[in-house]
């Protein structure tokens, strides 16, 4: 089983750019998918981005074209760069892997449904401010 460690969280200001990186104690997951989600107060956790294998990415509408996810070979760091930071975007942000490759996900965009991740980072704090 392999443990998420999340790190880069904090603050910034609005228009903003921060990094967020990703920490995985294991191999075993190098071909499946692996995923950043946030969660607001009193609300779901939601996917923002999901990455399986090197290069098939997928995105939230409301992060496209300002977030970018990506990872090494072997699953062992998920980075996801933030630019145009909103106030709108800030949450707990955690990663997360899924046990299935990118074939197992139909429709592609449930790589970004929470549901299908089982192996769990515990989040780190982004706050945006005006």
């Amino acid at each position: 089983l392999a443990q998420m460690v999340e790190s880069g969280g904090g603050s910034v200001q609005a228009g903003g750019s921060l990094s967020l990186s990703c920490s995985a104690s294991s191999y075993a997951y190098s071909s499946y998918c692996m995923g950043w989600f946030r969660q607001f107060p009193g609300k779901e956790r939601e996917g923002v981005a999901s990455i399986c294998g090197q290069q098939i990415t997928n995105y939230a509408n409301s992060v496209k074209a300002r977030f970018t996810i990506s990872k090494d070979p072997g699953n062992r760091t998920v980075d996801l760069n933030m630019a145009s930071l909103a106030p709108e975007d800030t949450a707990i942000y955690y990663c997360a892997a899924a046990r299935g490759r990118a074939s197992e996900f139909q429709p592609p965009s449930t790589t970004l449904d929470a549901s299908r991740y089982t192996i769990w980072g515990q989040g780190t704090q982004v706050t945006v401010s005006s």
